[in-house]
């Protein structure tokens, strides 16, 4: 069956990469989606190890940028780490950038919405940083509180 509108979504709104929200009764409301996705357990982790505290800072991602990225031999744990980083980034910016909040795509996928409208998939960036620590998470935290 051919939808033409289905490709335009598509291209702007694919398959939910890295995290979904799955929800079964309605949209949550920015507080209980702010809660959900700032856990980041396996970062908050790696973190500790690392003798870095995640206080939802500014300079908290100036610290994650500068541990050692040891994971980068696991794949599993670069996808893992990756979402929990960008989650994390959003979880700051929404602590701390006047407007910012979370938002869900129609697939569930979780992405900031700054006070301009802007959309920012802070996931896709999460996992770019696990992989390769391009762009640095305090460097994509400045672009975005900028804009």
């Amino acid at each position: 069956m051919n939808i033409p509108f289905m490709g335009n979504w598509l291209k702007r709104h694919g398959p939910s990469l890295g995290v979904a929200v799955a929800v079964a009764d309605g949209t949550p409301g920015p507080e209980h989606l702010a809660d959900l996705l700032g856990a980041c357990e396996l970062l908050r982790a790696q973190a500790a190890e690392a003798g870095v505290r995640l206080d939802e800072s500014a300079a908290s991602l100036e610290a994650l940028d500068q541990i050692m990225p040891a994971w980068r031999d696991d794949p599993e744990k670069v996808s893992d780490l990756g979402n929990d980083a960008g989650l994390y980034l959003g979880t700051v910016v929404v602590r701390t950038v006047p407007g910012a909040v979370w938002a869900l795509w129609p697939n569930g996928h979780p992405v900031l919405r700054l006070a301009s409208g802007r959309e920012f998939d802070v996931v896709e960036a999460g996992l770019a940083w696990a992989d390769s620590g391009v762009p640095e998470l305090s460097q994509l935290y400045a672009e975005v509180a900028e804009g």
